[in-house]
């Protein structure tokens, strides 16, 4: 490891320990030569996962974007930010867990949804609504008397 400092490539770890998250290991690290100390940080390499838009163009996938649609889903709904960061996290873990390196960004919707149905019936509405594009009331009765048909048969 190269020294920040005065560019020494020996330097010695005084102490290493997990981040908070668990998704990285922090080390304390002194210089052989100066004696400055500095902290580096070690993380798995994740393979970049990129997202093809409905227009065909790709870009790197963003968990804040899922994150933020959540958000805006439960808005007033009382749901703690930790679960909806959970969500947000375990979503990727699915997309990631396919090992595939382009996933197509209607079945990162549908995910968020199956999510949400299972969180608030209210936020997923509300989620549907925009990702589905409803263009008027009949679509959204659609959408509300497909989710009361789902409950009435998994009730009786």
């Amino acid at each position: 490891m190269k020294c920040p400092y005065c560019n020494f490539e020996d330097c010695r770890v005084l102490d290493s320990r997990s981040t908070e998250e668990k998704n990285a290991i922090r080390r304390r690290r002194e210089c052989n030569k100066c004696r400055e100390r500095f902290t580096t940080y070690e993380r798995i390499e994740e393979a970049p996962l990129l997202v093809i838009k409905k227009d065909g163009t790709r870009e790197i996938f963003n968990r804040n974007k899922i994150l933020n649609g959540i958000i805006r889903a439960t808005e007033k709904r009382g749901i703690e930010l930790k679960h909806l960061e959970k969500i947000a996290r375990d979503i990727e873990q699915e997309l990631r867990n396919r090992m595939e390196p382009e996933i197509a960004a209607p079945q990162i919707g549908e995910l968020v949804m199956e999510h949400l149905l299972e969180l608030d019936e209210v936020a997923y509405v509300r989620f549907a609504s925009v990702y589905r594009h409803f263009k008027d009331i009949n679509k959204f009765r659609q959408e509300l008397d497909r989710l009361l048909g789902d409950e009435g048969n998994a009730g009786g």
